[in-house]
């Protein structure tokens, strides 16, 4: 049900969206559809749940498999990741982890992109010994909030991302990032 939703939100958007088309999409009754899903809405914030843990699962499995020379090019593996799912995984580019219909999705307390900041922060920490602080989690906040602002407008008028907004999101994010983090880096024993 999910996968038809997210099929139907890149084809018709969010207004067109019906659990009607859903269920006929899925080829289930629209009663098992109402089973799991009361509206529209919660088919939605299901499917962005689901896009967020795939985000952090992929974004982790690179992590894994990639080597970086320093965490600017792990936030460059993030935003490719991010820009990467924008172009291949249905119902990605309709809803973004910002801008959803309810900001405290994934978390009761916490808005959205601070839940995506903090699990990203986690993967830094742990992949760079970043010393961890209240600065450290501000200034990955922000540059996850300035990088999704920019993200969107590279993909506002190409649907698959303009390239060099895209460049000008990394440039963005790493300049920032490289100002505030300085002191989050562990100091080098010699």
């Amino acid at each position: 049900m999910l996968d038809a939703c997210a099929e139907l939100l890149d084809e018709v958007g969010y207004e067109a969206l019906t659990t009607t088309r859903v269920a006929e999409r899925a080829g289930v009754a629209v009663g098992s559809v109402y089973q799991f899903f009361p509206d529209k809405r919660a088919l939605s914030d299901a499917l962005t749940r689901r896009n967020v843990e795939m985000f952090v699962a992929r974004v982790g499995r690179r992590f894994i498999n990639e080597d970086y020379a320093g965490w600017w090019d792990a936030v460059d593996a993030i935003i490719d990741e991010y820009v990467e799912m924008h172009r291949d995984v249905p119902g990605f580019r309709s809803l973004h982890f910002g801008d959803v219909f309810d900001l405290n999705l994934l978390d009761s307390v916490a808005d959205n992109n601070t839940v995506i900041a903090g699990r990203l922060r986690a993967l830094l920490l742990a992949e760079f010994g970043l010393v961890d602080s209240e600065e450290l989690d501000r200034a990955i906040l922000v540059a996850v909030e300035a990088g999704d602002a920019v993200l969107k407008l590279a993909f506002r008028h190409d649907s698959d991302g303009a390239p060099d907004i895209v460049a000008e999101a990394k440039q963005l994010v790493r300049g920032y990032l490289s100002r505030q983090l300085r002191d989050a880096e562990a100091p080098n024993p010699s």
